[in-house]
């Protein structure tokens, strides 16, 4: 019984680790900071977020959102699966949130264990 306790204690620590993405070089304040990418601060970042878009593959969408912030659009998918939208330019979305919007956007697929499995780029939300 001890055994079987222990392994499911292991398993499920191992589970429960989750990845830091390596933020050399994205200014993570100014990101933040610029809620829906109205102030256009996010603009000047897209180049080291395509280029270092593995770092955040396996990271947990708790420390996606303590990174980043709150995302722009949380999306539900199918199987349990969630989205994280953030803007990365000016757009319809600075009127309001909601008007459908094609400015550049980022996109983070979670699994149904809260893990990035995808980031995507895209101009507007994604399919």
């Amino acid at each position: 019984m001890k055994a079987a306790f222990l392994s499911f204690f292991i398993i499920f620590l191992l589970a429960s680790c989750t990845h830091k993405p390596d933020l050399n070089g994205l200014d993570v304040a100014l990101f933040k900071n610029d809620r829906g990418a109205c102030k256009g601060d996010r603009l000047q970042q897209i180049a080291w977020l395509k280029a270092n878009k593995v770092t955040w593959k396996a990271v947990s969408s708790n420390d996606v959102e303590d990174i980043l912030g709150k995302p722009d659009i949380q999306q539900l998918a199918d199987r349990n699966q969630e989205y994280y939208i953030y803007f990365l330019e000016k757009g319809e979305q600075c009127i309001k949130i909601t008007n459908p919007s094609q400015a550049k956007t980022m996109a983070f697929r979670f699994s149904a264990i809260g893990l990035a499995t995808e980031i995507t780029f895209q101009n507007g939300l994604p399919d």
